[in-house]
């Protein structure tokens, strides 16, 4: 796996170095000592699966307060996606930055997201499939989240929305 870091400190993006040949390919797409390797400490305890039927469908920007915060790891299996995290660490450099990345079935790229950003991603396509794999259990009373179209974040998302779930629109601004 090749592990870049983006401008936001600890959030990855991750490419798997498949195997090809002429049955198809095999990827790795985690494994604990090479992400260690790269300066991550993650160990999923929860792993996710979001169907999305229909194109440009939203989801975010999601996130856990303390002491309940989670990494994530974000993948596609079917379809593609923008995938978008925003860094809420008062602490850190990138504070209220965003980074925005495509995640495909096709170029098989991850994102490593760290404990304290928010998340959420744009469908591309219908029949848009998005694997999660959770560095803590959801836990519904710390679950919270920030609009998607936030002017303190000033996300570039690549259109807009044509689906999106009334609590996800329900979100309040930054500092709201």
């Amino acid at each position: 796996m090749i592990f870049s870091e983006t401008r936001i400190p600890g959030c990855f993006l991750i490419k798997p170095e498949p195997r090809r040949d002429d049955r198809g390919f095999f990827a790795r797409t985690y494994c604990p000592d090479e992400f260690a390797a790269a300066g991550i400490v993650f160990a999923p305890v929860q792993t996710n699966l979001s169907r999305n039927d229909k194109a440009f469908t939203l989801r975010g920007m999601h996130f856990q307060d303390p002491p309940h915060a989670e990494a994530k790891l974000v993948q596609v299996a079917r379809g593609a996606i923008h995938d978008v995290v925003v860094d809420l660490r008062p602490a850190s450099p990138a504070f209220r930055q965003w980074i925005g990345a495509e995640l495909s079935a096709d170029n098989l790229h991850q994102l490593h997201i760290p404990e304290g950003c928010a998340h959420g991603f744009l469908t591309l396509q219908a029949g848009t499939d998005v694997l999660y794999g959770m560095g803590r259990k959801y836990v519904p009373g710390h679950a919270r989240g920030y609009r998607y179209d936030d002017p303190a974040f000033a996300i570039e998302w690549p259109r807009p929305p044509a689906v999106i779930a009334p609590a996800d629109e329900a979100w309040p601004a930054f500092g709201a």
